[in-house]
């Protein structure tokens, strides 16, 4: 592994399954890859080192055992409730991966089987070529934590699968499988669960030998209707953190822990 990557090698397992092509594979099975602090903080920054690898054409972004990804772990949760710094740090994390992704130049292809939540996947959606399995299980459960759907997905579920379908799916937390998912138009691809890897493999290499000037010419100008809703998107973030000083965030982990339906309070001041 180059030294570039080192200091992610505690989130992703990293490999090169073809020429040009780099494959991050987030290996924490035994946790369902939920991310703590530290794999929030290299899901957000190991794009930058992409963006500046001349000698990786594409990235697969995948991962190990059943699941893609549990979202954050319950203890980066309960620490954004707690603490202010740690709200700012999550803040500038949130954002900052979406727009690393968006930005960086090299074409991402992701690889989504299993339950597929939180920061993997933001990733997972906002990859250039996004393949699933078709018994993933896609869920957004930000409200049902009590806070606004911040994380990505008002930056791109609109766009993708039309605002009828994300506000059923973002308000509800109505969870989808990977062939409903491609159905609707928020991913690229559904195939059979043991034709995925091979399946992702085969669209970066093909991307790996297209021409990479036009490839990237592509996705950037493509990107700007990301970058055109990037103020509606800034202000979900933000409206996500000030959700982690509220009653409601408070009860939705309490419910979550406790393995219950929340309780909220009917009254707001919203």
């Amino acid at each position: 592994m180059s030294d570039r990557y080192a200091e992610f090698a505690e989130t992703f397992e990293i490999d090169y399954p073809a020429e040009r092509v780099l494959r991050l594979t987030m290996n924490k099975p035994e946790r369902l890859n939920a991310l703590d602090k530290t794999g929030h903080n290299h899901m957000t920054y190991v794009w930058n080192a992409i963006d500046q690898d001349p000698d990786v054409s594409v990235v697969i972004l995948t991962a190990k055992g059943r699941a893609f990804s549990a979202g954050g772990d319950f203890s980066m949760i309960g620490e954004m409730i707690e603490d202010y710094h740690a709200r700012v740090r999550s803040w500038k994390e949130a954002k900052d991966l979406v727009y690393n992704i968006i930005n960086c130049g090299k074409p991402v292809v992701s690889a989504i089987n299993g339950v597929a939540v939180g920061a993997g996947l933001v990733a997972g959606l906002l990859a250039d070529i996004s393949i699933v399995a078709k018994s993933a299980k896609i869920v957004d459960g930000h409200t049902r934590l009590g806070v606004a759907a911040g994380d990505h997905a008002v930056i791109n579920w609109p766009l993708l699968c039309g605002m009828a379908k994300a506000k059923y799916h973002l308000m509800l937390c109505e969870p989808m499988t990977g062939e409903e998912a491609e159905r609707m138009g928020l991913v690229s691809l559904a195939v059979d669960d043991d034709a995925l890897q091979d399946k992702a493999l085969e669209v970066a290499t093909r991307l790996a030998n297209g021409a990479p000037s036009a490839l990237r010419f592509t996705k950037y100008a493509l990107n700007n209707w990301y970058r055109m809703a990037g103020p509606s998107f800034d202000a979900s973030v933000a409206l996500e953190m000030l959700g982690f000083t509220s009653p409601e965030a408070a009860e939705g982990l309490k419910s979550h822990l406790e393995k219950r339906q929340p309780n909220f309070d009917p009254r707001s001041d919203a």
